[in-house]
């Protein structure tokens, strides 16, 4: 039979010495319903059910924290034997972590991060998507990135020991800089399999230059291909290669301290032995 108890005030029902004791009052029915607002008050409110399920659509966790306080709080996750889980805001550091822990447990303000813990999430669609490992190798083995190096500081790129970084193109390699500085690439070994090497500076200079006293060594056939033009002289001397005349070899050169910077072709073994006989 339904039962109706009524009072124009409050109603308070207390056992012993209430919330200050150790007495309990037991609620032993299939399904409990409270129709106003529930408001619990205490240091631990524990559920024992299966499933929870909540209406609302926000859960609010650290609800008296007027702030700014230096108070952690987010979810966490009970393991027994092994360290607790918690997913949870890190005030201090102003991010998300999700993190195993051996010391903090759900009544800290504070937690102390053990290690790490890993965060599956799929596959991301937009730019601000948290990418996962898959995506990254993936973008990576498929030339997708752009991955610019800049300094002018203390500021460097590490790579991993064991591990390297791989500069590739189908036909070439270029630098670009949006900026008036030099690209210094240094190396620890000889080049090898180089082919070509061109200047792409309209009408530009190509230096090869030796370290300190040390010199430009050529230990194959040196060719020089047919000049347009004969080029300018200057404080240099300068060797190029034109239809052979007097010296029978068509290799000249000019400098502007030698004859007044006046073309001069080396001689050849047979022009300068002729040369000696018909001067006797």
């Amino acid at each position: 039979m339904a039962k109706t108890v009524r009072t124009s005030g409050n109603y308070t029902i207390k056992t012993g010495s209430g919330a200050g004791g150790s007495n309990a009052i037991f609620l032993d029915s299939q399904r409990t319903v409270v129709e106003g607002n529930l408001e619990v008050k205490g240091t631990q409110t524990s559920v024992d059910s299966v499933s929870l399920q909540v209406e609302d659509n926000f859960i609010i966790v650290a609800r008296n924290n007027s702030g700014p306080a230096d108070i952690d709080a987010g979810m966490m996750v009970e393991r027994g034997a092994a360290n607790n889980a918690a997913f949870y805001w890190n005030e201090g550091d102003d991010v998300f972590k999700a993190v195993t822990t051996t010391t903090s447990a759900g009544s800290n303000n504070a937690i102390t991060d053990t290690a790490l813990a890993k965060v599956r999430v799929g596959e991301p669609s937009h730019a601000s998507d948290a990418a996962t490992r898959n995506y990254v190798d993936s973008q990576i083995s498929g030339g997708g990135f752009s991955i610019g190096f800049r300094g002018d500081d203390s500021a460097v790129v590490a790579v991993t020991s064991g591990n390297s970084v791989h500069i590739a193109g189908a036909t070439n390699l270029s630098t670009a800089a949006t900026e008036a500085d030099t690209v210094t690439i240094t190396l620890d070994s000889d080049l090898t399999n180089i082919t070509s090497i061109t200047s792409d500076a309209s009408n530009g200079d190509l230096t090869l230059k030796a370290n300190g006293t040390g010199d430009i060594v050529v230990n194959d056939t040196l060719t020089f291909s047919g000049a347009a033009s004969t080029p300018t002289a200057s404080a240099v001397t300068k060797l190029y290669n034109k239809t052979a005349g007097g010296g029978g070899t068509g290799l000249y050169f000019n400098n502007s301290n030698i004859s007044s910077g006046t073309e001069g072709e080396l001689i050849s073994k047979s022009k300068a032995t002729a040369l000696a006989i018909a001067l006797g």
